[in-house]
Parts: C-alpha cells; structure tokens; sequence
C-alpha cells in the first residue's frame, strides 16, 4: 500500500499529539499596572523585540497571585510585572516565583534592590507609590464638605456612601491600606477604624485605581487609592485633589517575578531585563503612570508625589507580605467588613 507524504505527516501529529508544540517566540505576561501603561509596555517590548509575541492578560496583583497559586503544577504564565509587592513576596515565599538575578540589579535604588535580596531574588521592585486618596472637589465644594487631610477625617458623618476604595482580597492597593492601618493604629483599634469607615463606603471595588476613577467622573466624592492614581486624573483634566494622610502612610513597591516552571523562560528573562531599563521605565509617564521608578537613572515624572515630601511609615513587607499574616487579615477584614457591607 502506498502512504502519501500527507498521510505520514497526520499520523506522526497524531502519536505526538501529547505534546503541543509551543510556537516560537511567546511570552505569556500577566500585568498588574494600569490597563494603559500594560498596553504600553506591550507596544514597546514587541517593538524593541519584534520576535517575541507578548500574550498579555490584565489583573490586579490579588487575582494573579490567586491564578499563579492554582496554576502552581502547570504554569500558564511565565512573568507578572506590576502590582504590589506583597502578593509578589507572598508568591516567592511559597515557591512559585524563580530566583533571578538580573544584570540590571546594580541599576536600581536602594529599595528596589533590598526587595529582590527579601526575596531570595524571586522578585525585584520596579516602581513605588505612596498610599492616600483623590477626590472630586468640584462635590466637595458643592456639598461644603471639609477637605479630609487625616484618616480620621474619612469618618465624618458627612460623607456617608461618598467614599470608594477596592476589596483587599483582589486589590493588592486595599491590602496596602489594611497593613498600613494595621501598623499605624494596631491590629484591633485598625479593624474599629475599618468598621466605623465601612459606613461611609458605597463600594468595594475590584481594581486598586477604580476608586478614584469614579471619584474623577463624580460617581462618588473620594477614593483611597495610591497618590499616583489619584495624580493621573488630575492630569488628564478631571477635578481631583490628592492627599496623604497627616498620621502617616504605608506605600508600595510595585514588583516583578518570573513564574516557576515558565514555558518561556529564556523570553520572560529579556522582558525582567528589559523592563528595569532606564529606558523602559522614563516611558512610563508617558502612559500618565506617575510612579517613582526603580532605575536610579530613569527620569522621574515631574507629576509624581516625592517621598520626602509625605510622612511615610516604615512599612514591614516581609511581615505583611507573608502568606500567613496575610491570610489571618483577610479572614477577619471577611468576617468584620466584607460581611457587614454586604
């Protein structure tokens, strides 16, 4: 019997079949930022790296460490950039993140780096952000509400249902604000704070930014966000005052790591390197993403809030960002706030 070459061809894909064949030059990327600079950031590095085809999904830094965590014996993801740090350094201390020490380490500020030495370099920072809030002054001035410049001032009876902030189960920005309450005020007298602040809050959203996007469009008056945010509505024309807190704040540092077990590894290296450039990381405000960038020489937006200018905490990542403690916060802000504002 004669076989044809197409014949052969079928055969052999089909006892093979038990292994896909990756195509060549992917890189399968999950961004924590904002939905523009993660679009950006996609642009650039298909652009500077025309091989390599970047599959880019948008979560906030909750939901991927949740993805990474299922997808732990069969990883669908190779790097996540962005996010805050502490579901990053959670990730690396169960293993899930590879230690990578990138030849670009030398490059970045001192807190960059001491991110990445924290982690057993299974992560690295790549921008910071002080946590605060945005709101709409154009509300404030119609309703004559007092301009909140203390944490205390979120509980004036006056602005019941007026404030947003996100579900710290998804956000990493609302865990931010959960630990940095937890350390400026105690664990108890912060889960007091929270309860009496629930009465004033008409939503727990998703995304860490989408509070003071609402607060820009006047569908509600304040949202606790990272000052960043808060800064990019206003340069986009929209009536937002940023604060931060007179009794201190906690911050971010928005982190990277490559997934253990990436398909793409060799790919997902070229991004983590690429993407700690002062390059990449001067581009960033051209997406109005307002950070503090790791690269010592990258150009720092002139709109983004200083640290020295804010009364920062001396934020503890390591025990925040530990899967435990973590863990035991969420359960109680479930038990005492998500409950109760359903």
């Amino acid at each position: 019997m004669k076989i044809n070459t197409l014949s052969l061809m079928l055969f052999a894909g089909t006892a093979l079949g038990a292994l896909p064949a990756q195509a060549a030059g992917e890189l399968n990327l999950i961004c924590s930022a904002d939905v523009v600079i993660c679009e950006q950031m996609k642009g650039d590095f298909e652009k500077a790296h025309s091989d390599i085809t970047v599959n880019m999904v948008r979560l906030s830094s909750g939901e991927t460490y949740a993805k990474v965590r299922a997808e732990a014996r069969n990883p669908k993801t190779d790097i996540w950039w962005a996010g805050t740090g502490d579901p990053h350094l959670q990730a690396a201390s169960e293993n899930l993140t590879l230690e990578y020490k990138s030849p670009k380490l030398d490059e970045l500020n001192d807190w960059a780096k001491k991110q990445a030495e924290s982690s057993g370099y299974k992560t690295v920072g790549v921008y910071a952000g002080a946590l605060g809030w945005g709101y709409n002054t154009e509300i404030f001035k119609t309703k004559g509400y007092k301009e909140p410049v203390c944490w205390a001032d979120l509980l004036a009876p006056e602005l019941k249902g007026e404030i947003q902030i996100a579900n710290p189960n998804s956000s990493g920005t609302a865990y931010t604000a959960l630990a940095s309450l937890v350390q400026i005020m105690g664990e108890d007298q912060a889960f007091d704070y929270l309860k009496k602040l629930n009465g004033n809050v008409s939503q727990y959203t998703k995304s860490g930014s989408a509070p003071v996007k609402a607060a820009a469009r006047g569908e509600t008056a304040l949202g606790i966000v990272f000052v960043h945010d808060a800064v990019a509505q206003t340069a986009e024309g929209f009536p937002v005052k940023s604060i931060t807190p007179c009794e201190g704040t906690g911050y971010e540092i928005g982190s990277m790591s490559i997934i253990k077990g990436a398909r793409n590894l060799d790919n997902a290296k070229i991004w983590y390197d690429w993407a700690l450039t002062a390059e990449v990381q001067s581009r960033m405000k051209d997406a109005k993403s307002f950070q503090l960038p790791s690269n010592k020489s990258a150009a720092i937006p002139k709109e983004a809030p200083r640290f020295e200018d804010i009364k920062l905490i001396d934020y503890d990542f390591k025990t925040y960002g530990d899967p435990a403690k973590r863990k035991a916060l969420l359960e109680r802000w479930d038990r005492e706030i998500g409950a109760a504002a359903n």
